[in-house]
């Protein structure tokens, strides 16, 4: 299992073409998700099941053969995870609101497309709780994070935790109900793209939310 983030003309047939592109190297779409639109393109997710024997790179190769196609992202996908909505956190974050930063911390990976995720204290960068390919630290470094009271994205570089390759971290401070609480959720990747504003607008509207 794959996925693509590709960028398109936003023209009608442009996803057809795509998805007809990817159909010529047996590529089997599981699903597609708009993540964002400009001016005259769009950018879209592809999870696709790419049948043994058929190199990757063959799916690039046949994207970018169509005029205005880009691949932005293509990596490995977990089999099992699903692309899952917004909605569905919503509702698991209503359900029990006192778990609701929790739940989102746990979510990320899936939601945000990111490798892994940590809630930390914003004061110390103690981990408050992080998903399990995160690091296996008692705190995060702050310096490298940037400003954490407000949605943001940071490069870091190589070995900005010992053993820790450069990566690209978003972060967002959670709202929460208790007024001594003062966590970021903080989300990385590793070699994918970078985080893009309809990102960090569903990322502050997700924190702001567990309050």
């Amino acid at each position: 299992m794959f996925l693509l983030r590709v960028a398109l003309p936003d023209r009608p047939g442009s996803l057809g073409a795509v998805a007809t592109a990817m159909g010529t190297r047996g590529a089997d779409i599981q699903a597609v998700e708009i993540v964002e639109k400009y001016e005259g393109f769009a950018v879209d997710d592809f999870m696709v099941e790419v049948p043994l024997g058929t190199l990757p790179d063959a799916l690039i190769t046949a994207c970018t053969s169509i005029p205005g196609v880009t691949v932005l992202w293509f990596s490995h996908y977990p089999e099992g995870w699903g692309l899952q909505a917004d909605v569905a956190v919503l509702d698991e974050m209503t359900e029990n609101p006192d778990q609701a930063e929790l739940i989102l911390t746990q979510a990320a990976p899936t939601v945000f497309r990111v490798n892994w995720a940590a809630q930390i204290d914003r004061n110390d960068g103690r981990v408050i709780s992080r998903t399990s390919m995160a690091p296996k630290v008692d705190r995060l470094p702050l310096g490298p994070l940037g400003r954490l009271d407000a949605p943001g994205c940071v490069e870091l570089a190589d070995g900005w935790l010992p053993g820790w390759p450069e990566m690209l971290i978003a972060t967002a401070p959670f709202k929460t109900r208790a007024a001594t609480s003062r966590s970021a959720l903080v989300l990385a990747r590793k070699g994918g793209p970078a985080f893009i504003k309809s990102e960090l607008a569903r990322l502050r509207h997700l924190t702001a939310l567990t309050n």
